[in-house]
């Protein structure tokens, strides 16, 4: 009797598919195909930079900041400007849930990234990364991955 009450419940978790990490080729095809080659200027290998030093490929990475917001998934979103996390006062830019950036799909990171690049500071935004990127060539992210 018990097993089939707990059925929906696993049903429902298992439709989410949280913290994947992916490999920098696969992620790559995947960014290549959301729009981000290109977009604003940042290259593909950007991209691969940027989502490298921030989460290691990893969806599920959230790291807190002393400011009292956090950064969420493959390419640390700041939840004081972009995405809504219920704890920390947020402009929510991308009106996106910050947990909705931590599954496997990448649509809403996707479309939060370009929003992000499209105000005034560009990957700047990314203040820890943004030396790692910034006027150096990224080419060898790309190498091999056969895009």
């Amino acid at each position: 009797m018990r097993t089939v009450a707990l059925l929906p419940i696993l049903a429902c978790l298992s439709t989410v598919a949280w913290g994947k990490v992916f490999s920098r080729c696969e992620l790559a095809r995947l960014l290549q195909r959301g729009g981000l080659d290109g977009f604003m200027g940042y290259s593909l290998d950007n991209w691969i930079c940027l989502a490298f030093y921030g989460s290691r490929f990893d969806t599920g990475t959230v790291t807190e900041n002393s400011d009292g917001s956090s950064d969420y998934g493959i390419f640390q979103i700041n939840s004081r400007r972009w995405c809504t996390d219920h704890h920390s006062h947020t402009l929510d830019l991308c009106q996106t849930r910050c947990l909705d950036l931590l599954t496997a799909d990448l649509i809403d990171d996707i479309n939060c990234v370009k929003k992000v690049v499209m105000d005034w500071e560009g990957m700047g935004a990314w203040y820890g990364e943004n030396h790692l990127i910034s006027g150096r060539d990224l080419s060898h992210w790309l190498a091999s991955c056969n895009l």
